[in-house]
Formats: C-alpha cells, structure tokens, sequence
C-alpha cells in the first residue's frame, strides 16, 4: 500500500483507485518458480532451440499471417525500413501469432514479481526494480487507456499482446497503425505489426543491412577469447575482426559498421558461430538472447522462402 500511495503521488493518479487495484492482484507461486534461474550447468543446445520455431507448425501459421497482413507489412517495411520477414519471426515466435499470448493476469504476474521476484535469482534485486517499474507503467498505461486493469490477460512476465509488449515498451513504442484511434495489441494484428516495427526503428535498426554474416575461422591466427570478449556487443572493425582470426567473405568484407563474434552453443556438439552487425544486436533489444534473435531472423526468413516458392 506504501508502494501504491507512492505511486498515485508521482502519477498524479488516484490513490484509492491505486489501492484498489494492487489490493485486488493475486500472487501467483507459478510466476515466481518459472522466473527462477535454470540450474548452473544447465547446457544451451541452439539446434534444438531452433527446433523449437522453425517447425511446419509455425510455418504454416506464419505463412497465413503474412498473406492475411500482407498490405500492413509491406506499408511497416516502407515506413520504418524494417523487413516484413522481422516482423513476422517476431510475432511468430512471441505468440504463434496470436495463439499464445498468455493466460496469466497481467496485475497479478506483476504485482507478484514486483514483490516476491524469486531472491536466488543473481539480479534479484534489480529486477525487482525493473517490475516495480513495469507494475507502475502498467496502472498508469490502464488508467490512461481506459482498459480494465483486473481484465487484462499476457505471460508470466506480464507481457502483452500479439507482439508481447511489457507495459513500458506499449507506453513508448505501440501505436496506432491501424488509424482507427486507439492502439490495440491484443486484437488489431495491423497495430501489432506498426508497433514492432516503431520499436526496431527506435533502438536503431538500420535499412537495408543485414543481420549477420557467416564466420569461419583461421586456426594459426585465431584469438577467440579477444573476439568473445564484448559478447554481442558489435565492437570490431573488418580489419580488426580479421586479424584476430576470423574468416569472412563476400559481401561481409565490405561490411563498413562494426562486427561481434556471436557464438550459439549446441549441447555436446560443436558452437555455431556467426558474424553479427548491429542490426542482430538491435534485434537481441527485443529479447536479450542470441539464441531468441537467430530464432526469429531465421523462422521470418525461412516464411519468406516459402511464401517465394509458391
């Protein structure tokens, strides 16, 4: 309640309203165990990741939603320089578009994590920050809108939508795209792809540049610890990137941006490597997770082909 009445304060919100509605937030023990850490030691399979998004499922829906929001896309692709097929592995994997956007309350996942985030976690602290914040954004974002705080439905991280939207990312990114007044990710597919789009654009995608290369390496002169070293961070120039071992061809030579050495772990089989630009970090913005970003170029990308074989 200290929390709330500080909150009304700041956002010049009601305070009985606020009380009202955090008082009315469950907690929910599933929220809090599946925001634990996963166990040390727990290996990381890409392959199997992958598996998991690029499955005839998936692209079979992908394909029905590119055809059924071709015009949207297209129109998002010339406004915001962002590729229909990013759009689309975005929304594929977040949701399946549209078929799993989440079954929990959004004011109870929040209001849970917001006070019970789980204490092993190692950033438990700052996290519990973070949903505070979100929690603050997201009663805020209800009262302003109009919507039912109570009603609202997203995922166990209280994320929203056909694009799953935190409260925050609505609050500075969702728009109207669909021009009929009122931004919508829950039901106007056309406002999910604008507002994926805008949120791109605004961390800085840069039109027309590919996401990452393919990376080999040269054994006599490889430094793989200098290269891991900024982690996905894109740090390197070509000149440097080469000197230090890497391999590149074609057209990433030409590369003129900075480069990361992103490297996919594959279970006891060997890593996977590729060369990431600043467009592959600007899509880890999305979801910090090499793995969730090549899950979501790649199934975008692979709907497109299909959609090209046709």
């Amino acid at each position: 309640m200290a929390f709330a009445d500080d909150l009304a304060n700041r956002r010049n919100l009601d305070p009985a309203w606020v009380r009202q509605q955090v008082s009315q937030a469950q907690r929910i023990p599933t929220v809090v165990r599946l925001m634990a850490p996963a166990p040390r030691g727990t290996p990381k399979n890409w392959a199997a990741y992958r598996a998991r998004f690029i499955e005839p499922v998936r692209l079979r829906a992908g394909q029905r939603f590119w055809e059924n929001n071709r015009s949207a896309l297209a129109r998002a692709e010339a406004e915001f320089g962002v590729p229909a097929s990013l759009i689309v592995g975005v929304i594929g994997v977040e949701t399946l578009y549209g078929q799993h956007t989440g079954n929990f309350r959004v004011i109870d996942a929040l209001t849970t994590l917001a006070f019970d985030f789980p204490t092993s976690h190692p950033r438990a602290a700052v996290r519990t920050e973070f949903f505070r914040s979100e929690l603050e954004q997201y009663l805020s974002l209800t009262q302003r809108t109009g919507m039912d705080p109570q009603a609202l439905r997203g995922s166990y991280a209280g994320a929203m939508g056909w694009p799953q939207f935190m409260p925050s990312s609505w609050a500075r990114y969702a728009i109207d795209f669909d021009g009929d007044g009122q931004v919508d990710l829950f039901n106007s597919t056309t406002d999910a792809i604008g507002s994926v789009a805008n949120y791109f654009k605004a961390f800085g995608w840069q039109t027309g540049q590919p996401t990452h290369f393919p990376v080999a390496f040269d054994a006599e002169k490889l430094d793989k610890d200098a290269l891991l070293a900024p982690d996905i961070l894109p740090t390197f120039s070509v000149t440097s990137f080469t000197a230090k071992g890497a391999v590149l061809e074609g057209a990433a030579l030409q590369h003129p941006g900075p480069l990361a050495l992103v490297e996919l772990e594959n279970g006891p089989a060997p890593r996977s490597y590729v060369a990431g630009t600043e467009n592959f970090y600007v899509v880890t913005r999305y979801n910090w997770s090499s793995y969730y970003a090549m899950a979501v170029i790649e199934l975008g990308e692979t709907i497109q082909t299909l959609l090209e074989a046709r």
